[in-house]
């Protein structure tokens, strides 16, 4: 079975996304990534692809209709390569979850989502109903297209590999779709999904700048992203880019601190595979300390400002 891999890139660099998803991919067959972009930047990551282990090819679809990774533009190519392959495996991502649908749409097949386990060539497993049950799946269909959780499956190494890279004829611009402009926040933190430490807070921080007070001294402490709930989202304490959660992002850090939040199933489904589970909460009934490893029950307000002037 041959696999092709969507290569999310920024800048010339591979995305960590595209790692777990090559480990996935290996499991089924021979992995070729597809890196669809345009010019310099196209070129570099695609030659950094080529560097994944476990990679064995490397297509590059230089076009400046892919130069932003428009769905309505990648979905047509990806499929002009699938008479060659047997599965597309994209990352469970905001751009993944954008692609892949159109793809199975194109090749009138059923999408798999967010596998989190191969257990066969076409048998995977999925969470459904929050994460809590697992659900064995088996595709009948002769292609599959599927997206990856990427916090189930190891990281493929970066380095090590030494794939060919070949150019592929691309289709240029399907028309539907054009890109006006990007509004981008910067963080000097570490991105959230792929962050070793989180710190999260909830609903009870009050307001934005009790958020920015509380929980932000004790992620620069600790070289942490910042996430948060939905409820600490929805009431404006931060950007919805941050949200931990089964409509948000879906982190499984070394560490994941849960500040005043009560555990809701829909953000524990985000957060509860992550290794050490710390939550601080006024509140014992709180759910959150059904899956916590370390539960402190203490008023935040005076818990957290202790914690960080100790680290």
């Amino acid at each position: 079975m041959s696999v092709l891999v969507l290569v999310e890139h920024e800048g010339g660099a591979v995305k960590e996304a595209t790692l777990p998803v090559v480990t996935a991919a290996a499991a089924l067959g021979p992995v070729v990534a597809l890196v669809a972009g345009d010019g310099a930047d196209a070129r570099a990551a695609a030659d950094a692809a080529a560097t994944i282990a476990g990679v064995e090819k490397v297509l590059l679809a230089a076009d400046a209709a892919y130069a932003n990774q428009l769905a309505e533009n990648i979905a047509p190519l990806v499929v002009s390569l699938m008479a060659e392959h047997d599965a597309f495996l994209a990352p469970a991502t905001t751009t993944g979850k954008n692609i892949a649908p159109r793809v199975a749409a194109l090749l009138d097949v059923m999408q798999i989502s967010e596998i989190t386990s191969v257990e066969g060539p076409k048998t995977f497993t999925r969470p459904i109903y929050a994460g809590n049950a697992i659900a064995t799946v088996e595709s009948r269909d002769a292609k599959l297209v599927i997206t990856v959780r990427g916090t189930s499956f190891a990281k493929a190494d970066a380095a090590g590999g030494s794939a060919s890279v070949e150019e592929v004829t691309a289709g240029g611009d399907a028309g539907l779709s054009s890109f006006v402009s990007l509004e981008a926040s910067k963080n000097e933190r570490p991105e959230l999904t792929s962050a070793g430490v989180v710190v999260s807070g909830g609903r009870a921080l009050k307001d934005a700048e009790t958020f920015e007070q509380y929980i932000v001294p004790l992620a620069d402490k600790l070289g942490a992203a910042v996430g948060a709930s939905r409820a600490a989202v929805d009431a404006g304490y931060i950007s919805n880019d941050h949200q931990v959660g089964q409509t948000g992002k879906i982190v499984a850090p070394e560490l994941y601190i849960a500040v005043g939040i009560s555990g809701a199933i829909q953000h524990l489904a985000g957060m509860k595979d992550s290794k050490l589970i710390v939550a601080i909460n006024k509140d014992e009934d709180a759910p959150i300390f059904q899956i916590a490893d370390i539960g402190l029950v203490a008023d935040l307000f005076e818990a957290v400002p202790e914690l960080t002037g100790k680290i």
